[in-house]
Parts: structure tokens; sequence; C-alpha cells
């Protein structure tokens, strides 16, 4: 029964809520909003925030020191596949703030107490394995075109993408397939975490919601795309420490444009 309420959500009969029509408008709002909220709360955001360039950097570092310095670029990519599940305590703090409740870097943890727990989880583990397969494919691009010899240095690194045929294939089907992992990753989770904080929806109705509010705008939900890995690119330098800025914006922008989205 638990897991079936973590599926179909609370009610027997699981309500469908109503997309609307967006435009590149709603995104400049939900990304004012955004930034709004983060000046609200900015030591709070802040630390919780630290932990992703402290992540990154550790993985940047372990990348080189075990010679696996082609899973660098995938790993700096994976954060726009993980950042839905990562910013779900900042939609919390978008929620409460919105909803005129004492808001503190605490409240982030009330994510825990959500009757939707269940499902976000499961949704987690969806992006965790989306994440895993990105990585799979990226390694197993490489190998294809440069064998499992890892390269000496970084230096030989760079000059073998550059500088060589199968450096410029390793590119084109590298970004290539990334695209399609952020693809899958943008219909799935563009509205569903916001939607399974603000209401017991269930996984199932979460993802559904998300996919139909990708296709009613599609042209919209890619610009969204464009931006959220725009500015991930931005804040990955240097050593990944505008992260802790990018984030947390990104992440209360995305509990706005659910609002915008998604019918009360």
């Amino acid at each position: 029964m638990a897991n079936f309420h973590v599926i179909s959500g609370a009610s027997e009969h699981p309500v469908h809520p109503v997309i609307r029509k967006i435009g590149p408008a709603d995104l400049k709002e939900a990304l004012a909003k955004g930034w709004d909220d983060f000046r609200t709360f900015p030591t709070q955001v802040i630390f919780i925030c630290l932990i992703y360039p402290i992540m990154g950097f550790v993985l940047g570092r372990m990348a080189v020191g075990y010679a696996v310095l082609p899973l660098l670029f995938p790993l700096m990519a994976g954060f726009a596949l993980v950042g839905p599940l990562a910013a779900v305590g900042l939609y919390e703090l978008s929620r409460r703030r919105e909803a005129g409740l004492e808001t503190k870097w605490y409240h982030v943890f009330d994510v825990l107490k959500s009757p939707s727990i269940g499902a976000i989880a499961a949704l987690g583990i969806l992006l965790m394995i989306i994440f895993i397969a990105w990585l799979y494919t990226a390694q197993g691009i490489y190998e294809s075109l440069f064998g499992d010899k890892a390269p000496d240095s970084i230096t030989q690194f760079a000059s073998d993408v550059l500088h060589t045929s199968a450096g410029w294939k390793l590119i084109l089907l590298g970004n290539a397939a990334g695209f399609l992992f952020a693809l899958v990753t943008l219909i799935v989770s563009a509205v569903s975490f916001p939607l399974l904080l603000d209401k017991d929806v269930g996984a199932a109705v979460a993802v559904e919601t998300s996919v139909r509010a990708a296709l009613k705008n599609p042209v919209t939900m890619a610009l969204w795309g464009i931006i959220v890995a725009a500015l991930l690119v931005i804040g990955s330098f240097p050593f990944f420490i505008g992260l802790a800025i990018v984030m947390p914006v990104l992440g209360h922008a995305t509990w706005h444009l659910y609002r915008r989205v998604v019918e009360r």
C-alpha cells in the first residue's frame, strides 16, 4: 500500500493539475523572484549551497588524481541532471516565504516531513540513475574513440580533444548525448519536484504533469533549459565557486516557474 501511495498519491482518484501556457516573460519573472528570494535570506542559502562547489572541487580533483580526466566535463555537466533533486530544500524555502510562514535555513529539512517524501525520493533515484547512465555513456564514447588508456596529462588531453579528428567527434557525440540526457531530465523534473512539495499527488502524476507542461510550452521550456545550462556553465568557474549563487537562484526560480505553469 505504501508503494502504491508513492506512485499514485493520497487520493484514490488522482487529480491532474491544469497547465498554463507561458512565455519568456514568465521565465523572466520567475528568475526575478528567485533572485529576490536569494537576497531575502542569502546567508542560510549560501551556507546550504556551499556543498555544491566543494563537491565539484572534490570530484574534479578525484578525476585528475585517478586518471579519469575525460570524465571531468561529464561530472560538471551532471549538475544539471541532479540539480532538481538537490534544490528541493530551496523550493521549500520559497514555498514557506510565499505562504507568509517563518523561514529559516533549517526549514529546508521540513522536506523530510512532507507527505510526498516517498515520491520525492523515488524521483531522486530516477535522476541518479540518469546521471550514472550519462557517466557510463560519456566514458563509452571516449573509449570508443581513444581506447581505454587514460591521457598522461591535462595538456595531452586538451591537445587530443582540440587538435584531432577523434577529439572533434568526441565533442560532437558527447554534446549530442548530453543534450538528450538533459532533455529527458528537463521534461521529467521541470515541475515535478515543486508539485510534490505543494501537493501529495504521487510520482506518476508529478512526472505526467511535468511532461504535459513541456509539451504545452515546448519553446518556453526549451529556453528555460538553455538558461539553466548557461548559468550552470558560468557558475562552474572558477572551481565551481559560482554555483554557490547560481544553484540557489535557479532553485528558487524553479519554484516560481512552477507557480506560473501549474494552476493552483
